[in-house]
């Protein structure tokens, strides 16, 4: 049996909360425009674990966990003119945006911050800590995880 990968996925609560994904138990995450973060969602397999952070609030932080349910899906905003995730360059034939569909597994007692998670982390050990990063998918190695799951 293969190691269970992490990632952490950010939207604001605004937007899709957690709250969301937990009335609804799955959904595919759509949207992500970002190239390194598409290769981030193209990378995940079922059972994977994802953070589930909110950001764009005060204060930020992981509020919860899913887990990937379903891979290599493609993102069906990408191909509605309605949406203002459309692609014009993107076809049914070559389509340019993959996503996933993760399923709730919990809400944490308590959000764990952006402040505690800068506190406790590096930006060598956590991307998210970096400063200046703005993706909205990314991994989290093994070890990391597994604190801040002890948080």
């Amino acid at each position: 049996m293969s190691e269970t990968n992490y990632w952490l996925v950010k939207s604001e609560p605004n937007t899709y909360s957690i709250s969301d994904l937990q009335r609804e138990q799955v959904t595919i995450w759509d949207g992500v425009r970002n190239y390194q973060a598409r290769n981030f969602l193209r990378e995940m397999q079922p059972g994977d674990r994802v953070f589930f952070y909110h950001s764009n609030t005060m204060p930020p932080g992981i509020v919860g966990l899913a887990e990937v349910s379903s891979t290599n899906i493609d993102d069906p905003t990408q191909f509605d003119p309605q949406s203002k995730y459309y692609d014009p360059k993107s076809t049914i034939a070559a389509p340019r945006w993959q996503t996933v569909q993760i399923k709730f597994l919990e809400t944490f007692p308590q959000m764990i911050t952006l402040e505690t998670l800068k506190q406790k982390f590096t930006p060598e050990e956590l991307q998210l800590v970096k400063t200046g990063n703005r993706l909205s998918v990314m991994p989290v190695a093994g070890a990391i995880a597994e604190k801040i799951l002890n948080l």
